[in-house]
């Protein structure tokens, strides 16, 4: 037994704990660069504000309507995420945190009436965060994350779905689209859809024989067999990506060459974390679609490495191979980025024979500056090519105080 609890408007909800005169107002929280809203509170879903809705596109709404963009203060929603799941800790024997604003909970052998535990959960995590939660009980993962959608859907349910039921399960799986089941992105849907399959019941009692491998699974979640167990840490990525807009348009090969190396820097940290060599890295520059004035462009390309590295010297050098092949002058650069793909695990690879052998030391070398860089502050050690102050730094014209992690911004209260 499952239960997931997923932050309503986890962004928007974190600005509004401590900025009470957005209550009621129709507010959005923008992606990096203040470029599209990735958070709308449920007054901004009613003007019509769509998930991923670049912000020029919403001035209307601002003058109209009283529209508020917040930029994105990551180091307020990590705070908040990490009190959330600290306190759902307590209320159930495990706890995946499946991302930063939900986290499925081992209910099994949990006594007592589970419905009544989902609405001290969402009762607890208010006094004591401040953020509303959702919860969705099911016998799997998909059907709790179904429920969570049904809790969300309907006020009726208080925030809570119960779907315990066999009965009940089949309700609400013939009132949701498939599109909505977890794992169903809109590609698959529409895939479905030309089967014929257009709720996530039609799906669950679809014919198994038939059904891709893909499918098969989420078909018996639907079905109430529980496929997927709890995880009690994320499964490791298999690509790493580092990819951001600009806060101001790039023109040269040197601009672009200090934001590649930045982000195959910052991504090789993350392939170090979670203990992993990568063997091909691709590098994407483009222009943005929405700039009518200048010369579209958009380009990528793949690099393959000579032997398998977690190196920052190596995955910098391979990265700005990359560039060098794909960039072109003229057009206004809007964003770029770094995926490093085709992982393996160190020791566990037949190497090339003829390939150049890798650097010695270079796993002692990369944990020293990491843990250099932890201890002293992100950068204290980088490549000779980035600057002191590159810090993926972004626009955020419209950013609160970070309420919870800085002495200098700690909120007053005079009375």
């Amino acid at each position: 037994m499952f239960a997931l609890v997923d932050c309503n408007n986890f962004y928007v909800s974190c600005e509004r704990l401590f900025r009470p005169e957005l209550h009621g107002r129709p507010v959005v929280v923008l992606s990096n660069n203040d470029g599209c809203a990735v958070s709308r509170s449920n007054e901004a879903k009613a003007l019509g504000v769509k998930m991923g809705q670049p912000y020029f596109q919403l001035h209307e709404l601002v003058e109209r309507h009283g529209l508020i963009a917040c930029s994105s203060n990551y180091a307020l929603y990590a705070d908040l995420s990490g009190r959330v799941m600290r306190t759902l800790r307590t209320m159930a024997p495990r706890i995946e945190v499946y991302s930063i604003d939900e986290g499925f909970l081992d209910l099994q052998g949990v006594q007592g009436d589970l419905e009544v535990l989902g609405r001290l959960i969402r009762a607890r995590v208010l006094r004591e965060v401040g953020i509303p939660v959702g919860v969705g009980i099911a016998p799997t993962k998909t059907l709790a994350k179904l429920a969570n959608w049904g809790a969300k859907k309907w006020p009726a349910t208080g925030g809570v779905v119960d779907l315990r039921d066999p009965a009940r399960q089949r309700r609400l799986l013939a009132l949701a689209e498939v599109g909505e089941v977890w794992g169903i992105g809109r590609k698959i849907s529409a895939r479905l859809n030309t089967m014929g399959v257009s709720t996530a019941l039609q799906l669950a009692d679809y014919d198994r024989k038939t059904l891709r491998r893909m499918f098969k699974r989420t078909a018996r979640e639907l079905a109430g067999e529980a496929c997927f167990a709890l995880e009690e840490g994320p499964e490791p990525k298999q690509m790493i990506a580092c990819t951001r807009s600009f806060g101001e348009r790039k023109y040269t090969l040197q601009e672009l060459q200090e934001a590649v190396a930045g982000y195959a820097t910052r991504a090789g940290e993350k392939l170090r974390g979670q203990r992993h060599l990568c063997q091909a890295i691709q590098v994407f520059i483009r222009s943005s679609p929405f700039d009518q004035r200048g010369e579209p462009y958009s380009r990528a390309t793949c690099v393959a490495l000579p032997y398998p590295s977690a190196d920052t010297r190596d995955l910098v050098a391979a990265s700005l191979a990359g560039l060098q092949a794909i960039f072109r002058p003229g057009p206004a650069y809007a964003k770029a980025g770094v995926i490093l793909m085709d992982f393996v695990e160190p020791g566990r690879f037949t190497p090339d024979l003829f390939a150049p052998v890798p650097r010695s030391n270079s796993d002692r070398l990369m944990a020293v500056i990491d843990t250099i860089n932890a201890n002293q502050g992100k950068g204290t050690i980088r490549p000779a090519r980035l600057a002191a102050d590159q810090g993926f730094s972004m626009k955020r014209e419209r950013l609160s105080p970070r309420f919870t992690t800085s002495w200098s911004e700690l909120l007053q209260v005079k009375c």
